[in-house]
Order: structure tokens, then C-alpha cells, then sequence
């Protein structure tokens, strides 16, 4: 039986190449904003492109920020891509300006220290040995990324032994930036999996199966 995932549509997302991505790889998807949809999906995906304050807008609007909490309080399975990822930190700096993030993650998403900025094409990815969402992927597989900002330094830090760290994935544009999350029920990329061929399609499919 495929898994029903809703495509958050907040105003701010790749929402078509998201939806026939997800297809692809045999999901049931919905475009849709509607509150009880999104909560009572398998899976719920937040794309988000352009700046961290307007997504912020817009999910806040849409009260997308409080779907997370919902779905996150019962283990529900949601995935962020790219700005999707990025609002789920606690706050984002542009242009000298601090918007408040959704705080499932402490950190901020700042401007990437880089000579080419936005970082813009195809790159690689340091993941954990144990990730769920690379698996069955060649460490040097290439992922598609297209951003100015990202997160440098992870700030979680778990010790207590009955609590499972996060795993944490990283990639170099000019300097290290978080490319990846999987902490529980939230999985997040950087990158685009639905704009990265055959290893995307691998990914995502790696998380409709936890779904």
C-alpha cells in the first residue's frame, strides 16, 4: 500500500518537482496547505525556497509552524528541503537581520563564507556511516544544491545515553555547512533530492520506507 505524503503548499517551494519526485518513488501525494490533511498524512514534506524570513512568513501564515509541533509531538515523519530545512533551526540571520526560526534544532542559518556565492550545482556529502538516508548510496554521489545561507556549526548536544544523537550529514562550499539531519521523525536536506537524478529518487525513496 503506497504512503500518503502532503506537499506543504505554504507559498514557498518547488512544489511540482517535489510532487512527481514523489511519485516516482511510489508515494500518494497531495499539494495541499489544509491543517487536518497535513497532520493526518504518512509523511509530510516542507519545501521552501528564496529568503529565511519570507518562508518563515508565509509557513507562519499558513500555520504550517504549528502543524510541525503537531506532527513532531507524535512522532510523526516530516522532511524539509533546502529553506524547508533551514526554518526548522532556531533562527536565520540575513542582511543583518534575525528572524526567529521554528526551533526544532538550535543553531542559526547564516551567509555561506565562500568565493562563489549562491552555492550552485552539484556537489558531495560527508554522511554517517549509519544514515538511514543514504543508504544504498555511493559516498561519492552528487547531490544538486542551490543556496547562499546554511548552517556552520551544529549546536545539539545530547548526553543522555537513552536519547539517539542525531545524525548529521555535511558538505563543503568554501567551508562546512550542515547538509543534511536525520533526528528522529524530522529528516531534512540541504540540497534538492527531487532536482538530483537517480540518487534523489534513492533518498527519498529511503524515507517513504520509514514512513
Amino acid at each position: 500500500m503506497s504512503k500518503r505524503v502532503v506537499v506543504f503548499d505554504y507559498g514557498f517551494g518547488n512544489i511540482r518537482s517535489a510532487e512527481r519526485a514523489l511519485a516516482r518513488v511510489g508515494a500518494d501525494v497531495e499539494i495541499t496547505a489544509d491543517y487536518d490533511a497535513a497532520l493526518a498524512a504518512d509523511g509530510l514534506l516542507v519545501p521552501g525556497v528564496g529568503a529565511f524570513a519570507a518562508c518563515m512568513a508565509g509557513l507562519k501564515a499558513a500555520r504550517g509552524d504549528w502543524i510541525i509541533g503537531r506532527r513532531l509531538a507524535g512522532g510523526r515523519p516530516i522532511m524539509g528541503i533546502c529553506v524547508g530545512m533551514q526554518i526548522l533551526f532556531a533562527r536565520g540571520v540575513e542582511h543583518g537581520v534575525e528572524t526567529a526560526g521554528c526551533d526544532e534544532w538550535p543553531g542559526t542559518v547564516e551567509p555561506l563564507r565562500a568565493p562563489v556565492v549562491p552555492h550552485m550545482g552539484w556537489n558531495t556529502v560527508e554522511a554517517p556511516e549509519d544514515s538511514r538516508l543514504f543508504a544504498g548510496l555511493d559516498r561519492d554521489e552528487h547531490y544538486y544544491f542551490v543556496h547562499s545561507y546554511g548552517v556552520r556549526e551544529w549546536q545539539l548536544e545530547v548526553t543522555n545515553d537513552a536519547i539517539r544523537a542525531p545524525k548529521v550529514t555535511w558538505a563543503t562550499h568554501g567551508e562546512r555547512f550542515v547538509a543534511a539531519v536525520e533526528n528522529g521523525p524530522l529528516w531534512a536536506t540541504q540540497f534538492h533530492p527531487e532536482k538530483s537524478g537517480d540518487a534523489g529518487a534513492q533518498l527519498l525513496t529511503n524515507w517513504i520506507e520509514t514512513l
